[in-house]
Formats: C-alpha cells, structure tokens, sequence
C-alpha cells in the first residue's frame, strides 16, 4: 500500500525504437515498436527487477503503450495508461520536415523562457509543461512510497523534467539527449520535484 508521507519515484523511460507511417516528415502518428523497440524494453525492464516497480504507466501514444505492455509482462505488473504524457503535437506543421523553421523557432522560445509561444495549431510550451506534469503528480500520488515506471517520449520528457526538477537545470536535456529506453529518476514528494538522475548521450543523433 502506498504511503502517503513518503515520496514517489518514479523511473521515465522514453518509448522503445519506433516505426512510422510518415517517418520522413513531422507527424502526431503514434507509430509501432520495431523489433529492436520491443528488445530494448525488455532488456530494460529485465534491469529494473530488482527496483521492485509496483505498476507501469503511459502515454497514449502506441509506441508508448506498447513498450508498457511489454515491460509489465516482464515485471509482472499492470500497464495503465494516462493523458498528458503524450508528445508534443506538431499541430498544423505536419508534413513538413522535422528541422522545419517555423518549429525550431517554437523550441527556441521555448528554451529562452517564453513559454506562452504556441507551436501552430497546437500547444503552448507552458500548456505541455502543465499537462505533463499534471499527469505525473497524478501518477505519484497513487504510488507513495513506491517506485514506478513511466513510457513517454523523447522531446516532451527533455522539455518538461528539468523544468519540474527543483534541482536541475532547465538545459539539462540539451547537454545529454535521449535515447530510446533511457530512463530519468525523479522523486515527487507533493509539489516537490527532485531530479535524481539523468541519463542520455551528448550524440544528439540518439533522438
């Protein structure tokens, strides 16, 4: 049973190597997991059974679910998924190609602290900062005591941790970038966010 004096940890893997439909051009797919997707979640959930996880979340995004499911198969736990998690949404940028300026100039906005600038026909960087963490407070306040995992994705996880963390600093990310199945520790205790580890490569092809 969770104790609800203690802190949640919870342990935020970015999705497994993923395919998808238009993988060429930016695009909200949810995609699928790759053969090599579904061998990096096991490989990460069978490095994780010692941590005793009590339960696996995710976002809706396919990739995302998928490598729950896999991942709750090896810990013998339930994969559950939740909204807020998701990517950003290129919104009305679709198509068009994934260093498009228009959507480089969002994140560089973004990066210098404006966070009220909207990515076309999608979200603010303070709207997917609040939804996101959102959802991981929700998360953490039925795991008290107890230690999670969580499937998101890449950019959103980047952007949004080190803003939550009270100890970390907001170009964390932009100094070790992500790789598929990197997993970020974060304590939340209430409306305490701390930042217990980060993984990641200073090789931005990783993403």
């Amino acid at each position: 049973m969770s104790d609800l004096h203690c802190p949640a940890t919870l342990l935020i893997a970015r999705h497994g190597d993923a395919d998808y439909p238009h993988a060429k051009v930016l695009s909200d797919d949810g995609g699928w997991l790759t053969e090599k997707g579904r061998s990096q979640v096991r490989a990460l959930a069978e490095s994780l059974r010692s941590r005793n996880v009590a339960g696996v979340w995710t976002s809706r995004l396919q990739r995302a679910v998928e490598s729950g499911a896999i991942a709750a198969e090896v810990l013998g736990v339930e994969s559950r998924a939740v909204d807020g998690l998701e990517e950003f949404s290129v919104g009305a940028l679709a198509g068009r190609d994934h260093d498009d300026p228009e959507l480089m100039g969002v994140f560089e906005a973004w990066k210098s602290g404006h966070l009220g600038t909207f990515i076309p026909g999608g979200e603010s960087g303070e709207q997917a900062l609040d939804r996101y963490r959102s959802a991981l407070e929700e998360i953490s306040d039925q795991h008290r005591g107890e230690t999670v995992l969580v499937f998101t994705h890449g950019g959103v996880m980047s952007f949004c941790l080190p803003r939550m963390g009270r100890n970390a600093r907001n170009d964390l990310a932009a100094q070790l970038f992500l790789p598929n199945c990197a997993v970020a520790e974060i304590s939340i205790d209430a409306d305490d966010v701390t930042v217990v580890s980060w993984p990641g490569s200073a090789d931005r092809s990783v993403v």
